[in-house]
């Protein structure tokens, strides 16, 4: 496995060419540009699809921590471009500039690479790019966050449910708390990815603010923090007393709705079925 950061420049770009098969009919290499959802990041959770997808690239491209939960798919003979947070344009642009040299390159997201991931940023770079023909683009998904936390949790999402980050980093803050408001109206449930950070503390606590509008105190919350991972954390807890809990970037929140509840540690939304005794579920 070799190593690159983001700012460097390595070769390797000769070996992609001696695939005939990876050859338009100009003579030209054609690349190929994927980007993977890994899920919580541990192989047993990653689909088999992902893990194949990754062990067949020439490079693989990612935020460095999530590149390291993944070296046990990766193998020496690849190039592995990690870097920090806030790098994910450079991150991307690296990727395709390799793409577009031939290579096949996977770009490695946490979870659904397509929910709250790389897969919408690599995919507008590469329509700015007017070969882009030349690149073969994919979109491989993995267990999302929401999901793995709601299977930690019990059943939480039975039914209707919203998704909202509440990282102001690229949507401002008046419009996240706009749209906490309008979910809370609706009786969603309501995940909270993002949900603070050692910069951001005020927004879970204007966010609760706002939920008390519209839900009872005694709300269900689950919080689940590094699902799937080595020392992850899962507590139920209530809207009054949520924020006296552990939470930070690596978190997720799920806020019940009206007729959610808890029972026997776990937290249950019912879809509706008629079940024994003549009671919803």
């Amino acid at each position: 496995m070799r190593n690159s950061g983001i700012g460097s420049s390595s070769g390797g770009e000769a070996g992609a060419l001696k695939n005939e098969d990876r050859q338009g009919h100009s003579g030209i290499s054609r690349g190929r540009l994927a980007v993977v959802g890994i899920g919580p990041g541990n192989p047993e959770n990653m689909s088999q699809r992902a893990v194949q997808t990754i062990k067949e690239a020439d490079v693989v491209v990612g935020y460095r921590p999530y590149v390291e939960l993944i070296e046990d798919v990766l193998s020496p003979e690849q190039e592995v471009i990690g870097s920090g947070m806030r790098q994910e344009v450079k991150r991307a642009r690296k990727a395709l500039d390799k793409a577009l040299a031939g290579r096949r390159v996977v770009v490695v997201s946490s979870g659904d690479a397509g929910i709250y991931g790389m897969a919408g940023l690599v995919l507008e770079l590469l329509f700015e790019v007017n070969d882009y023909k030349r690149v073969d683009f994919e979109v491989i998904p993995g267990i999302t966050a929401a999901s793995a936390a709601a299977a930690l949790l019990g059943a939480p999402l039975m039914n209707d449910f919203v998704v909202i980050s509440l990282s102001d980093l690229l949507t401002p803050w008046e419009v996240i708390l706009r749209r906490v408001e309008a979910a809370a109206q609706g009786d969603f449930v309501i995940i909270f990815y993002n949900p603070k950070s050692k910069r951001r503390v005020q927004q879970i606590e204007e966010a609760r603010e706002m939920l008390l509008n519209y839900r009872t105190a005694s709300t269900p919350v689950g919080i689940v923090t590094g699902a799937g991972r080595a020392g992850q954390r899962v507590v139920i807890s209530d809207l009054a007393h949520f924020l006296d809990e552990e939470i930070d970037m690596f978190s997720l929140v799920i806020i019940g709705s009206s007729q959610s509840y808890v029972k026997e540690g776990r937290m249950i939304t019912p879809r509706g079925y008629q079940i024994s005794g003549g009671e919803k579920s």
